[in-house]
């Protein structure tokens, strides 16, 4: 596709993948525009129950943000503008289905980014992570300094931020960080898997435990517990109605 992102539905589960090979799937500003198009499709079809990503080719899920553009934009507001009016990170962090993220190779800055924003990660033996922006003379813009700490150790996080060193998918694991590593030949069959097991779940339910999780993780304590009786009620007051 011109756009760089191939849609596959497989059952109740959408399949987004990354296709531009050719430049280890980098993230220009068509593919962004067409990832938050799939995604508000995503938001507001209710037959879908899990979003998988993926990158093509054997090389890389993303090496990050495609830095050719960097600098293209009629002016510094004109960029600002379109990434406010398109808040693709914004978007994945609102949805309440389940994302998986299917890495293989580099998986660096924004390609990173993206896989942080997924709720379960599984990666290729030669996986490589990293946020480089540092080296290239800016910050991590599409969450990487505040998802990353919520990832990782905090030490660990900052190390990573603040060199641009990659880490093997061997550590990430190890930390939490994937959830599983596998061969390349397993890594579709992998996600799948865990794709089918998320849609055979109460979507409902699904959603606002994910919410609870990632929502209450950002309040104080009281305030984490006060959410989760509410959602509860919520799923509770849903169940007794027979989800109407």
């Amino acid at each position: 596709m011109a756009s760089g992102l191939v849609l596959e539905r497989r059952g109740e589960s959408l399949w987004l993948r990354l296709d531009r090979p050719e430049k280890l799937n980098a993230i220009n500003v068509e593919l962004r525009d067409a990832l938050w198009e799939a995604l508000t499709l995503v938001r507001d079809d209710r037959t879908l129950r899990v979003v998988v990503f993926e990158g093509a080719g054997e090389r890389a899920f993303s090496a990050g943000a495609d830095i050719s553009e960097f600098g293209t934009a009629p002016s510094l507001l004109a960029a600002r503008d379109a990434r406010l009016r398109r808040d693709l990170w914004g978007l994945l962090g609102a949805l309440d289905l389940p994302l998986v993220a299917a890495l293989r190779g580099i998986v660096f800055g924004a390609g990173l980014e993206l896989a942080l924003a997924c709720d379960l990660r599984v990666a290729t033996a030669d996986a490589l992570l990293a946020l480089p922006e540092v080296g290239l003379g800016y910050i991590p813009s599409a969450g990487g300094t505040q998802l990353l700490p919520r990832r990782l150790p905090a030490g660990e996080a900052a190390r990573m931020i603040l060199t641009g060193d990659p880490m093997d998918a061997a550590r990430a694991h190890e930390l939490g960080l994937v959830h599983a590593v596998v061969s390349a030949a397993e890594l579709e069959e992998v996600a799948g898997a865990w794709a089918a097991r998320l849609a055979a779940f109460d979507p409902l339910v699904l959603g606002l435990t994910k919410r609870a999780v990632h929502r209450g993780g950002e309040l104080p304590l009281s305030e984490g517990m006060a959410l989760e009786r509410r959602l509860a009620a919520v799923a509770q007051a849903t169940a007794r109605s027979g989800g109407a």
